[in-house]
């Protein structure tokens, strides 16, 4: 009987030892904490691949650091191939089988509508969605669920605005992606023009992820008249279009959607002088803008590049996003103290107070509450001047849709 009582008293000593997110949360032990992440390594939207890698490439310059709170970083990052059918079997492995503590920047707007639902019936986290849809900043709705990146609704609204004031008579086309990524630059096109929107857009075309080209698409939209074309497209597609626009002779009025504006794998692909005066917005350093050369957040970037994700193109933002976002995860973990339950971590993910990556343009910061889930609402205007993006005007905030 003595040693039973013993035995007993010893392992609850023991179990209060252990942070209590090690007993209740799956994925947490008292050494590691595992995450979850889908990324198209493969597939039309292959080129986002490397946000994936400089992730995982952070969390190892952590881990080599010593991690949080003792804990070491365990990301299992699996290629859905931009296929929301196979986003869903990932997911569900990564959730029922790997028992991930959460899901961190899983990319894609139709693969993580594809598992919106499921992560939030279970109660997991789907922290910092890889994806600027709107959805993603309704946490009465979809308590479980947080984008990080601007949300595409507010980055078309500031094209709108520009256009008015611009450009008042222009004839628009659009060209969009055929789901909600695309969809929402075409519904917040239209918030921001208003009454004029009938008007002013002279043609809508749509693509699919699947078609090989969208040759037809931008010279159906040239013979509609228009003389100002907003694209909302990913990579492939968004380099494909300034090739033929510049191939026909087509001289819009360009706006590009911001997740399309890597030097890398989109506009050196493209031809960089082919897209001579696009328009984008942003709100993360270009890097191969010069005038980030001597920024002290850029130089860390680049030594952290060079350290711990040597094959990684320094010319590509998407490894500067992919620093900023591991980087946010760290503080929201940071935040958490000992408690890494999913409870605490979406509370910690909603309690983020002026909190400054050093890789963001001067004067945007992070913030978020229990009732705002768009962690950064400021963009600023850039002009492609055929080398790299010169930034033009103020930062302007926008709220979430």
């Amino acid at each position: 009987m003595y040693a039973r009582t013993a035995w007993l008293a010893a392992a609850a000593l023991m179990a209060l030892a252990l942070p209590a997110a090690a007993a209740d949360t799956p994925g947490v032990t008292a050494s590691e904490i595992k995450i979850g992440q889908t990324m198209p390594y493969s597939g039309p939207a292959s080129a986002y691949g490397t946000i994936g890698k400089a992730e995982a490439a952070y969390f190892n310059m952590i881990n080599e650091q010593g991690g949080i709170s003792g804990h070491k970083l365990n990301l299992l990052s699996l290629d859905d191939g931009y296929s929301p059918p196979k986003t869903v079997e990932q997911i569900r492995r990564l959730v029922e089988q790997e028992n991930v503590a959460f899901i961190f920047q899983s990319l894609g707007t139709p693969s993580n509508t594809a598992i919106q639902k499921y992560l939030n019936a279970k109660k997991v986290p789907q922290l910092f969605v890889a994806t600027g849809a709107s959805k993603w900043g309704d946490p009465q709705h979809f308590h479980w669920t947080m984008g990080w990146q601007p949300d595409y609704r507010t980055e078309a609204r500031i094209y709108a605005k520009y256009i008015l004031k611009e450009k008042p008579n222009a004839k628009i086309g659009v060209l969009y992606q055929n789901d909600d990524f695309g969809k929402d630059y075409l519904i917040g096109l239209k918030e921001g023009l208003g009454d004029k929107a009938a008007k002013m857009i002279v043609q809508e075309a749509s693509y699919e992820v699947t078609d090989p080209t969208i040759d037809s698409q931008v010279v159906g939209l040239q013979s509609s008249g228009a003389d100002t074309l907003l694209t909302a497209a990913t990579p492939k597609f968004a380099a494909q279009t300034i090739r033929k626009v510049y191939d026909i002779g087509w001289k819009p009025l360009h706006f590009m959607t911001n997740v399309s504006i890597s030097v890398a794998s989109v506009m050196t692909p493209a031809g960089p002088e082919k897209g001579t005066g696009i328009i984008t917005a942003t709100y993360g350093k270009d890097p191969t803008d010069p005038r980030w050369k001597d920024d002290p957040g850029m130089k860390k970037w680049r030594e952290f590049m060079t350290k711990y994700y040597p094959d990684g193109d320094k010319n590509d933002a998407s490894n500067v996003y992919g620093y900023g976002v591991a980087m946010t995860l760290i503080q929201v973990l940071k935040q958490c103290g000992n408690d890494f339950s999913r409870e605490n971590v979406m509370k910690q993910a909603a309690s983020l107070k002026n909190f400054d990556v050093p890789t963001l343009l001067p004067g945007i910061k992070i913030n978020t509450s229990a009732n705002d889930y768009y962690p950064i609402q400021q963009m600023q205007l850039e002009k492609w001047d055929g080398k790299t993006w010169v930034l033009f005007g103020d930062v302007i905030s926008g709220e979430g849709s």
